[in-house]
C-alpha cells in the first residue's frame, strides 16, 4: 500500500467520522427544532380558532352539537384537525371527518392514537370551549425525512469534496518525496555523489542529510578499499619480487650463497607478512569493524602489555615508569587499538633509537580525563620539516627499515578514539606524545608527572 493512499485512508477515516458525528448532531437539533415549531404551529392554531370564535354574532353553542366546518372555515392548515366542544364534552364543531373524536380532557400536548393513527394534540380552554387542534405523526415524519434529506445532501457533498480535495492535498504533500525518489531512480549505481534535491520542506530535510551522509560514508568506504588495493599493490610487488630473485639465486647455486639467499628470501617472506598484518590492521581501524571485548583496562596493564609485545619480544631496552594510581585508571577505548598503537610507537622507537639506544615509556595523567603516554628514544631524531610526513602511509626515513605503516595506524586509532597525537625531535632524540580518553570509571585524582618536554 503506498504511502498516499494510507495517508488518505487515515486522514479520511478521520473526516468520514467527524462530518459523521457533526451531521448526526446537527439532524438530531434540526429535529428538535421542527418538532418544537410544529408543536408550536398547534398552539398558535388554537389560539386562531379561539380569535374566531370570540368574533362569531351569536355564540356556537346554537349552531348545535355535531358541528363540522371545513379546514378553511376554522382557518387551520391543511392536514391539520381542529375540534371545539363545550366545558361539558359535547362538540360544538370540528373538521375532524374521522369517527374517533379527539381526545381534549387534558390541557396542553398529548399523543394520542384516533383510528390506528398517532396523532399529535394540543388543547387550550377559552372561556367556556375547549379547542383541541391536532396533527397526524405519520405527516410529521415525512416532513421531517424531506428536511433531514434536503439538509444531508449538502453535508454529503461537502464530506466527498473534502475527501477529494484531500487525495489532491496529499499529492501534492508528498511530492518533494517523489522528487527525491526520482532523483536516486535517475543516479548511477555506482554514484556517491550528494543527492541535490531543492526545494525540500523542513520534515525532510533531514532525511535528505542522512541520505547524503550515508553516500559520503559509502565513499570514505569505497575509497578505503581503493587505497587498500593501491597500498597492497604498490607495497607487495617488492618484496614478492626479492623473494621470487633470492629464491632463484638459492637453485642455481650451492653453500654459502644458496643459504645467504634463502635467508635474504625469509627475511622478505617476514617483511611481507608484517606489511599484510600493518596493512589489515590500518583497514580495519580505518572501518568499522568494533573491537571493544567489553573488557576494561587500565593504563598499567596496555602499557605492560604494549612492552611486552614490542620489538618482537626483545624490549630490554624499553624503561616503563607508571605512577602509583596507574592500575586504577581506565581506558575509554577499546584494549586492543590501545595496545597496537603504543606497540607500534615502541616499535618506531626502537628502530630509529640507535642499535643500543634506550626507550622510555612514561604513563601519567592528564587534565579533562586524558591519559598520556609519552614514548623517547635516544636517536638522532627527525627533520622539522619531515614532522608532518610521519603519520603518512608508506613515508619512510632515508634510514628506515621498515613499511612505512606503523605510524599511519596510530593516527588512525587516534582519530577513532578521539585521542591526540604530537611529536617533538630534539638532538637527544624524538618524543612522541599519546593521549586517550578515560573511561567512565577512571580515577579522579590526578598524578603529578614531569613537564612533557625537559
Amino acid at each position: 500500500m503506498s504511502l498516499r493512499v494510507r495517508l488518505s485512508l487515515i486522514l479520511g477515516s478521520a473526516f468520514v467520522i467527524i462530518w459523521a458525528l457533526a451531521a448526526a448532531w446537527m439532524l438530531r437539533d434540526l429535529r428538535q427544532q421542527m418538532m418544537f415549531s410544529l408543536d408550536q404551529r398547534l398552539v398558535a392554531s388554537a389560539r386562531m380558532v379561539a380569535g374566531l370564535i370570540e368574533q362569531l354574532p351569536q355564540p356556537l353553542t346554537a349552531k348545535g352539537e355535531g358541528a363540522h366546518f371545513a379546514a378553511d372555515q376554522l382557518s387551520v392548515p391543511d392536514g391539520m384537525a381542529c375540534q371545539v366542544s363545550s366545558l361539558r364534552g359535547e362538540i360544538l364543531a370540528s373538521n375532524h371527518t374521522h369517527d374517533g373524536a379527539l381526545d381534549d380532557q387534558h390541557s396542553g400536548f398529548r399523543d394520542q392514537t384516533i383510528d390506528e393513527d398517532l396523532w399529535r394534540t394540543f388543547t387550550f380552554v377559552r372561556g367556556d370551549v375547549r379547542i383541541t387542534t391536532a396533527d397526524r405523526h405519520l405527516e410529521r415524519e415525512a416532513l421531517n425525512r424531506s428536511i433531514l434529506l434536503a439538509a444531508s445532501a449538502p453535508v454529503l457533498m461537502a464530506l466527498l469534496g473534502s475527501l477529494a480535495l484531500l487525495w489532491v492535498g496529499v499529492g501534492k504533500g508528498l511530492e518533494p518525496l517523489n522528487r527525491m525518489r526520482d532523483a536516486l531512480r535517475r543516479r548511477r549505481a555506482d554514484s556517491v555523489e550528494p543527492l541535490q534535491v531543492t526545494g525540500m520542506p523542513s520534515e525532510l530535510q533531514p532525511l535528505l542529510e542522512t541520505q547524503n551522509q550515508l553516500f559520503l560514508r559509502i565513499a570514505q568506504t569505497l575509497e578505503r578499499e581503493r587505497r587498500l588495493t593501491d597500498d597492497a599493490a604498490h607495497e607487495l610487488r617488492s618484496p614478492l619480487t626479492a623473494i621470487k630473485t633470492h629464491l632463484q639465486v638459492a637453485r642455481m647455486t650451492d653453500g654459502t650463497v644458496r643459504e645467504r639467499a634463502l635467508e635474504c628470501a625469509e627475511e622478505g617472506a617476514d617483511r611481507l607478512h608484517r606489511t599484510l598484518e600493518q596493512l589489515l590492521m590500518l583497514a580495519r581501524v580505518e572501518g568499522s569493524l568494533s573491537f571493544d571485548d567489553g573488557v576494561r583496562c587500565s593504563a598499567e596493564q596496555i602499557a605492560l602489555q604494549a612492552v611486552q609485545d614490542a620489538g618482537g619480544g626483545d624490549n630490554r631496552r624499553i624503561t616503563l615508569r607508571l605512577p602509583d594510581d596507574a592500575a586504577r585508571i581506565y581506558l575509554g577505548m577499546p584494549a586492543p587499538l590501545a595496545v597496537a598503537a603504543l606497540r607500534n610507537l615502541l616499535d618506531n622507537a626502537l628502530r630509529h633509537g640507535g642499535a643500543d639506544g634506550p626507550v622510555e615509556l612514561e604513563v601519567r595523567m592528564e587534565e579533562q580525563g586524558q591519559v598520556g603516554f609519552l614514548v623517547r628514544d635516544h636517536g638522532p631524531g627527525i627533520a622539522a620539516e619531515d614532522l608532518g610526513h610521519l603519520t603518512e602511509r608508506f613515508w619512510r626515513h632515508s634510514q628506515s627499515g621498515g613499511c612505512g605503516l606503523g605510524l599511519a595506524i596510530v593516527q588512525a586509532i587516534v582519530q577513532r578514539c578521539a585521542g591526540s597525537l604530537r611529536f617533538d625531535s630534539q638532538a637527544d632524540g624524538l618524543r612522541v606524545w599519546l593521549q586517550v580518553p578515560t573511561g567512565t570509571d577512571a580515577l579522579q585524582g590526578r598524578s603529578r608527572g614531569l613537564d612533557l618536554y625537559r
